[in-house]
């Protein structure tokens, strides 16, 4: 196991948002009688994922309301997050399914239940509903923030004009380990119109993570129109990262060849990892790891190998 420092930031009591105006706990929509597109900020996707609930605490709390269009503002996977120890800060992730692998159909209708199921099905109609979604993301690992989303052009333009972060993951054929939000229905085709895209902002339990989510929301919000824009910094250059291959763990023996957090890069067929006898090696000249996984469990990813653009 990895360690880190300290928790800086802990979950608050959020009982007191659980009544919203849409038929769905946790979920509030705001219209502001003008025409223009409908955005939905997601939080905690996975219940230890804290900076989601800053920034959807601070907009709720400060009665942030659309110029234009309609802002729906949600926090997902309440029971994982009300299940965080202190004493076992990773393990509310979840209860039992990773709610950002089961947004495909065949799941969402089919038979198998779990708390992250009966949640997405009843959000369901809320993500739908929207034009654009940003979900609001942490990593295990103390790494730089980064974009992730399909690669579309549309995502794309969003990500280059919020500016932060300057770090992109594209996918241009999926997550390849299930379906995330961003990928659910129509968000998953090159025929949507609008973007659908993760920002993951930084280590999970630390006070910058939240400032991180903060500036990409209100960034986001406001190349939509929603609201007005922030003062930011010039943005830096944008660098792209292309997501070649998610690679599982099959094994309780996975192990690292060395320790690693997530942007190491590796040369073309250079050891990376081995589980079962098998062996993960980088698949081209600078091959860059990310979310390599902090513990060996089985069924969850290992790590994604990526290429820069």
């Amino acid at each position: 196991m990895n360690s880190f420092d300290a928790i800086e930031v802990m979950p608050r009591d959020l009982r007191a948002y659980r009544q919203g105006n849409t038929g769905v706990d946790y979920v509030h929509r705001f219209e502001s009688g003008s025409p223009g597109p409908h955005v939905l900020i997601n939080a905690l996707t996975h219940g230890n994922e804290f900076c989601g609930m800053t920034v959807v605490t601070h907009l709720l709390d400060r009665q942030v309301r659309p110029l234009k269009g309609t802002l729906t503002l949600s926090f997902a996977n309440i029971e994982a997050y009300e299940s965080f120890d202190p004493v076992k800060p990773f393990d509310s992730r979840q209860i039992v399914h990773n709610m950002n692998r089961i947004w495909s159909a065949e799941l969402l209708d089919g038979v198998d239940d779990s708390p992250e199921l009966r949640r997405a099905r009843a959000m369901r109609e809320v993500v739908t509903a929207a034009d654009h979604v940003l979900d609001i993301h942490s990593t295990a690992q103390d790494v730089e923030p980064f974009w992730v989303y399909p690669a579309y052009e549309r995502n794309g333009q969003v990500a280059l004009s919020v500016g932060t972060p300057q770090i992109h993951l594209v996918m241009p054929n999926g997550l390849g380990s299930g379906t995330p939000l961003i990928q659910h229905g129509a968000w998953g085709t090159p025929h949507h119109h609008g973007a659908a895209m993760v920002v993951e902002c930084g280590q999970h339990f630390k006070k910058a993570t939240g400032d991180v989510a903060l500036a990409s929301t209100l960034g986001f919000l406001a190349h939509f129109g929603l609201i007005t824009a922030p003062n930011a910094a010039p943005a830096l250059p944008a660098k792209r990262f292309e997501l070649l291959q998610t690679c599982m763990i099959t094994s309780d023996d996975f192990r690292f060849v060395r320790p690693v957090k997530g942007f190491e890069v590796f040369q073309k067929d250079e050891l990376i990892a081995t589980q079962a006898g098998q062996e993960i090696r980088a698949l081209c000249d600078d091959c860059t790891i990310l979310m390599p996984a902090r513990e060996a469990i089985v069924g969850r990813e290992a790590v994604y190998l990526a290429k820069p653009i």
